[in-house]
């Protein structure tokens, strides 16, 4: 055998050879390839979940209510269930947080072994001569266990200030959570009253398209037949051509509200359901209170301002958290330890210690950490004070506007009196032959546009009505939704509410300070 060969066959080369061809075979199959997305896979996995969760709802039973309309918002619209599930993750990190002030407890376990003693011998620093002989104080194999208690002060008071602060957040995860509902319940409240008007017109607006595709087949009959002018026809049968296309575009635009309504209560899009049609009245709910009283309500009660002082609590603490960090951290160690080794004389003992220690880098640090931070609570300060002034302003918009709307609601309230009396002289006159069609189908049509903007008008009173309790921040409803409450009893809650106790605002507080008489 050749000197190369015997070379090769040395064990340290079949070692380095091995450990070679194991590291290569590791590298290839830490390759990644990316992985396209099955999408037919996830469209089946979509519908099945939202088909599901459809499904574990209450089943549409009757018409529907404006209060059952709103609960079923309450309890299965998705976008109320995003903020819920948020707050519920904010409550975990909290917990998470409050968990990071405990002492650390670590326990390990270890199994060591070897094919040959681990022996070794002294050197004569005097004479540089070989002094013991080799010699060994372990075993070939043997465990080992460790129990170890320790605590960081430092630690301690960074996750206190962190905890701190997750509870801030848990908080402004709840203030946005009732921003939202609120912003539902009035999108359900305008949605519920166009899709009354939708249900209460349809069977009109249907059949006044039939009578004006029937009077369009007339004047195409009186033009062929050459009865009358040319320009009256083509008059006549623009008019009616304008009727027809109002017809549809109101049909449209009313068949969207409740499309849209589906979509706020959850449940599919060509969805059949009808809706509870309340009488028609002119009746409009009071002001709960005069603008300084709401005032005061909106900055009591608004999720804005309440989240900005949340932000400015968490600034504060950040800048105690920065101070924390620059202080000198002390750790304190207990535990209890295991060695099989024979030769131990001790093979178990306990053990304690203590360490202090000071990033000094921190302490250089934490001046121009704390002015980067008080700069950024005076943004959040100002930031305030602008939310502040745009928390009034639409206040009084909200106000003004319920105040506009109901006055105006008495003024189409007559139009449509007014428009009544005019079809049935019209509908008179088309008898007896002194009214053309073509002006009872105009009058038709006038008729049911006086009705759909009553209706439009009452919509926006109650829109207007529910938005001046959301631009205060007041909810809409006064308890927590629990999933497992029955629909008819969350709309009776918000019946309840609405009808006896939103026309009054919150008790204010008493001013601070002030002397009593």
């Amino acid at each position: 055998m050749s000197d190369l060969t015997r070379q090769t066959l040395r064990p340290g080369r079949r070692w380095t050879l091995a450990f070679t061809v194991a590291l290569c075979v590791t590298m290839s199959a830490c390759t990644i390839v990316p992985q396209p997305l099955d999408v037919d896979a996830q469209a089946l996995k979509l519908k099945a979940g939202i088909d599901k969760t459809i499904g574990d709802e209450e089943p549409v039973t009757g018409p529907i209510s404006l209060y059952e309309a709103m609960a079923r918002a309450l309890k299965y619209n998705l976008d109320q269930k995003i903020e819920l599930a948020d707050e519920e993750f904010h409550q975990k990190q909290l917990d998470l947080n409050s968990a990071g002030m405990w002492p650390t407890i670590a326990a390990s376990f270890g199994q060591a072994g070897r094919n040959n003693e681990a022996g070794s011998s002294s050197k004569s620093l005097l004479s540089g001569r070989q002094s013991l002989e080799p010699s060994t104080s372990s075993d070939l194999d043997g465990q080992t266990a460790d129990l170890t208690a320790s605590w960081d002060i430092l630690d301690f008071g960074l996750s206190y200030v962190r905890g701190l602060q997750a509870a801030d957040e848990k908080l402004i995860s709840a203030e946005s959570r009732r921003k939202v509902i609120n912003r539902i319940q009035e999108d359900v409240r305008t949605a519920y009253w166009r899709a009354v008007s939708a249900d209460r017109t349809y069977k009109k607006l249907v059949d006044l398209e039939a009578l004006a595709q029937k009077s369009l087949l007339q004047t195409q009959q009186l033009e062929a037949r050459r009865l009358v002018p040319p320009l009256t026809v083509l008059s006549y049968q623009r008019d009616l051509l304008q009727v027809q296309g109002d017809v549809q575009k109101l049909q449209r635009e009313l068949a969207l509200s409740k499309n849209q309504l589906a979509a706020l209560i959850n449940l599919k899009p060509d969805a059949r359901f009808s809706l509870v049609l309340p009488d028609r009245t002119d009746v409009v709910p009071e002001l709960p209170g005069s603008s300084d009283e709401m005032f005061m309500v909106g900055l009591r009660f608004r999720s804005e301002l309440r989240e900005g002082g949340y932000r400015a609590r968490i600034n504060e603490n950040e800048i105690k958290a920065s101070l924390i960090r620059a202080l000198p951290s002390f750790k304190a160690a207990i535990g209890m330890s295991y060695d099989s080794n024979s030769y131990l004389y001790n093979d178990q003992w306990k053990h304690y210690s203590g360490q202090l220690s000071w990033n000094l880098i921190n302490l250089f640090r934490y001046p121009m950490q704390k002015k980067s931070l008080i700069a950024e609570g005076k943004v959040i300060e100002q930031r305030q004070q602008a939310l502040t002034l745009a928390v009034m302003t639409q206040i009084h918009v909200a106000r003004v506007r319920f105040i506009r709307f109901s006055q105006e609601l008495g003024t189409v309230r007559s139009a449509e009196e007014v428009q009544e009396h005019i079809l049935e002289l019209s509908r008179g006159g088309f008898k007896a032959h002194t009214v053309s069609q073509q002006a009872l189908v105009r009058e038709e049509m006038n008729a049911i546009l006086s009705e759909i903007r009553y209706d439009a008008a009452y919509a926006d009173v109650q829109n207007a009505y529910a938005n001046l309790y959301g631009s205060m921040g007041l909810d809409n409803f006064n308890y927590d939704v629990r999933i497992d409450a029955p629909i008819a009893d969350i709309a009776a809650k918000l019946q309840e509410h609405w009808s006896e106790r939103a026309s009054t605002l919150p008790r204010m507080p008493e001013p601070a300070g002030n002397p009593t008489l």
